[in-house]
């Protein structure tokens, strides 16, 4: 499928900087089939059914940019890296840059006592770095790492302290992200409040969101495309509930891309969930046929993104283009710190 077809012009007063205050004021596009309907993030409890249930990504973002020097001799590189994918122990895949001037066996010096050897680097640029000696490497990212905000941010502005805790979801639980699953950033405690009154259910999967959800498109055709992997879990009981919910009538709703790409990947043929373990490279582009989720909860997305791909998958193509048309004609707010959509899925 060519690329070009999810392309559209998005003006740059658009893309939010800062998230609303209050979060709940955020606006909110219902993009149903009968048509598109304009309310506000608060008015989630009243636009979803008791028995429903909420899915969210419970991925938590580490302080994942680091800044350092490679030195060789005399020659010193002042290099940054974007930490993007664990590989195990201590070491990671990492987008570094200027990548051409790193090779094999270069060190790469953070601070004093903190440093990550390259043992690899693929044609993409990508290194493996091992954080030899760093021991709680967790505990070293949070003293000398950054938030890792995307680069249509970080473009406009640099990180500051408010981003350390705007740029995580409330219920962040597990270690491991470098990007925000962004569309549960909405979620206050007010709002899990009305929706538990509402009797609309919550669970947790965990997808570790890398780095790779910020790169554009570059090829012409979707299928020379090549998805990074990220790696995600769903427990047994998790599973079970999702299944639970669809067999009594209830609709599961994923909150985020990264929910919905992580239930479709544990999705058998039939739509029963199981528990999942491992990575996944799940690429959605229309044509896709769902499974185990009825509604998405997301922003507005990056044009030719493989994000704006799944949108169009999940409510096809033109009425995706519709949405985002009345969005922007609206001045909704787009990207990690933008307004929200709710999303119906298209009859297959």
């Amino acid at each position: 499928m060519r690329v070009d077809l999810f392309d559209f012009d998005l003006p740059d007063r658009l893309i939010a900087l800062r998230p609303a205050v209050p979060r709940e004021q955020a606006r909110l596009l219902l993009v149903e089939a009968t048509g598109l309907r304009d309310a506000r993030v608060g008015d989630l409890p009243s636009l979803l059914r008791r028995g429903d249930l909420l899915v969210f990504n419970d991925t938590r973002v580490i302080p994942a940019r680091l800044h350092g020097q490679r030195r060789r001799q005399d020659a010193v590189v002042a290099v940054e890296v974007l930490l993007h994918q664990h590989l195990g122990a201590n070491r990671w895949a990492a987008f570094a840059r200027p990548g051409k001037r790193l090779r094999q066996g270069d060190r790469i010096d953070f601070a004093v006592g903190f440093s990550a050897v390259v043992r690899a680097k693929d044609d993409d640029g990508i290194v493996d770095l091992d954080f030899e000696g760093a021991g709680d490497l967790l505990s070293a990212l949070e003293r000398h790492g950054e938030v890792p905000l995307p680069p249509y941010i970080v473009s406009k502005r640099a990180a500051d302290g408010h981003d350390a805790s705007d740029y995580q979801t409330i219920y962040a639980n597990e270690p491991g992200a470098v990007a925000a699953p962004t569309a549960g950033l909405h979620f206050t405690p007010g709002l899990m409040a009305a929706l538990d009154a509402a009797g609309v259910a919550r669970a947790f999967v965990t997808l570790h969101v890398g780095a790779g959800t910020f790169l554009p498109v570059k090829v012409d055709d979707t299928d020379a495309h090549r998805m990074h992997a990220e790696t995600g879990r769903i427990d047994a009981a998790t599973a079970l509930l999702v299944n639970k919910t669809r067999a009594t009538g209830g609709r599961v709703i994923a909150v985020g891309t990264t929910a919905l790409r992580l239930l479709e990947s544990a999705a058998t043929a039939d739509g029963e969930v199981r528990s999942f373990a491992g990575d996944t490279r799940l690429f959605i582009t229309p044509g896709y046929r769902f499974r185990a989720v009825d509604l998405l909860w997301t922003n507005f997305h990056l044009p030719r993104s493989t994000l704006f791909m799944l949108v169009s998958a999940f409510v096809g193509t033109e009425r995706a283009r519709a949405a985002y048309e009345h969005a922007k004609a609206l001045d909704y707010r787009f990207y990690s710190y933008g307004d929200a959509s709710l999303l119906t899925r298209a009859a297959a």
